[in-house]
């Protein structure tokens, strides 16, 4: 090995205080000394991990995640394939393991990580669930794959709900207001700018087709509490928080999407931190090219606003995907650690995105940056990461060090075990169905039936006593009216407004 490049590595990395990742690489060879590492304290300055199919970035995720939470940090990362459940369960000294572990000079010993599963169709783990409210328009429109007129009638609809108190908590909610707007109160739109009949029907079919792929599941209470995701277990450590999506990775904008509602609604929730000596969270964001593809601008410009204020709230983001071009320039800017696994140029277009991302990274006199992306090996990648001191390190081709927990899923069995003794589980297990905007509603329209009935014999009445003295009749307010007027109505309303992404302007505050 190399000492020079030995040498400016040691001086390159911190030592202390640090996440492990690996032992450099030079010309082939690695030395016994894992000396390349993520600093904790700047762990809230985000990251990326890339690289083709096949080439370590989940082990990598892995590894960063499980010393995290041996650190005291709590964890949150999406498993769309399902091959990081077994971060639960304690790992297997293979040959394999033990030949890296013997390369990089890393002690390594087996160990399980205390995990939460969560799961979005509620199979899996804990049922995750948002209200629409607090999910806000613009996010329900990406889910529904809306264009932008009819995102705008949708924003419409959500507001005059916040401005009349009409909670929308549920599909069925907003299936309520949709069909009563289009009908009975139709005038009462009037003032917002009113919508069509046709749009209305673009919608409720949408919502009947988010509906039978179970989707209604995810919207309701319970809502999930993002402060479970801050967790420490007994002994110390942060818990790892793993959302299950191998059961809906055939819908990659409904989890994406609702991934970005966690992190606006941890934005919104958690108070400034400011420097800290580690992170309150590290969340990591699997397959991240799903949130970004044909995302609108209004909602790539909500992720860079999120990812950009969210590390003064001591939370970190990294994002994995093959390619560092799947993030847009402007979130990928933020991205102060990078951790690059091989990329593969078998194509034009695959040998112009080797040559951008090769230009991302700092001169190095060791590496030509642009061969050493495709020479790397499996479990193998160029880190850069920033110092203590906020600047960016010289990249190393670094040997990653193999993670201590289970490298692959847990089985049926150990899964029903771990959800069947999580009080989590349980906690979110019974859906409760409270009134809202489809109660209030119906019987708003139920009112007006019944005075619509009522109107003929009152006519036939006044017809026979026309010589009684007039008097004005009494002011009738339907259900609805009488509850909108009621102080706590009036009180619970002004808590409703929000912003396009919903959590970020509006929704609970930490108390």
């Amino acid at each position: 090995m190399n000492p020079e490049v030995l040498a400016a590595s040691r001086a390159a990395f911190s030592q202390t205080g640090a996440i492990t990742l690996g032992a450099p690489v030079h010309e082939g060879q690695c030395a016994p000394e894992p000396v390349v590492t993520l600093p904790l304290s700047l762990m809230n300055r985000h990251g990326l991990i890339a690289g083709a199919t096949g080439t370590g970035k989940t082990k990598t995720l892995q590894l960063i995640a499980e010393q995290l939470s041996a650190a005291g940090v709590p964890v949150f990362l999406s498993d769309v394939k399902g091959d990081l459940s077994g971060i639960g369960a304690a790992g297997e000294a293979s040959e394999r393991v033990k030949a890296r572990a013997a390369e990089t000079g890393y002690v390594w010993n087996p160990s399980a990580m205390p995990v939460e599963y969560l799961s979005l169709s509620g199979a899996l783990g804990a049922q995750m669930r948002a209200t629409l409210s607090s999910f806000g328009p613009l996010l329900l429109a990406r889910v529904l794959g809306l264009n932008a007129t009819q995102t705008s009638v949708l924003t419409l609809v959500f507001k005059y709900c916040d401005d009349k108190g009409l909670l929308l908590l549920d599909l069925s909610d907003l299936r309520a207001a949709l069909q009563y707007l289009s009908d009975d109160g139709a005038d009462e739109l009037k003032a917002y700018g009113g919508m069509s009949k046709q749009t209305v029907g673009v919608l409720l079919r949408e919502l009947v087709e988010l509906e039978q792929q179970d989707a209604d599941l995810l919207f309701g209470e319970p809502e999930f509490d993002v402060d479970d995701l801050l967790r420490t277990a007994p002994d110390g450590r942060g818990i790892v928080s793993v959302l299950e999506l191998q059961d809906v990775q055939d819908r990659p904008a409904l989890f994406s999407t609702f991934l970005l509602w966690m992190l606006a609604t941890l934005y919104h929730t958690l108070p400034e931190v400011g420097d800290a000596d580690k992170p309150k969270l590290v969340f990591f964001f699997d397959e991240a090219h799903l949130l970004f593809d044909n995302a609108p601008p209004a909602l790539l410009e909500q992720v860079q606003q999120v990812v950009r204020l969210i590390r003064s709230k001591g939370v970190g983001v990294f994002f994995i995907t093959q390619n560092p071009r799947d993030v847009p320039a402007e979130v990928l800017g933020q991205l102060g650690h990078r951790v690059q696994h091989a990329l593969r140029a078998f194509t034009p277009d695959d040998e112009k995105a080797l040559r951008s991302a090769a230009r991302t990274y700092p001169r190095t006199p060791f590496y030509d940056v642009q061969e050493t992306l495709t020479s790397l090996g499996i479990g193998e990648a160029l880190v850069t990461t920033l110092s203590p001191t906020g600047v960016p390190t010289p990249p190393f081709a670094t040997r990653m060090v193999p993670p201590t927990s289970r490298m692959g899923p847990l089985t049926a069995e150990e899964l029903r075990a771990q959800l069947a003794a999580s009080a989590q589980v349980r906690r979110y297990a019974q859906a409760v169905d409270r009134e809202s905007a489809r109660e209030l509603l119906e019987a708003r329209m139920a009112d007006a039936e019944d005075e619509a009935e009522k109107a003929p014999s009152r006519s036939a009445s006044r017809s026979t006593r026309d010589d009684a003295p007039k008097r004005k009749p009494k002011e009738e307010r339907s259900a609805l009216e009488q509850i909108l007027r009621s102080p706590t109505a009036k009180s619970f309303a002004s808590t409703l407004a929000r912003g396009l992404l919903g959590a970020l302007m509006g929704g609970r505050r930490r108390r």
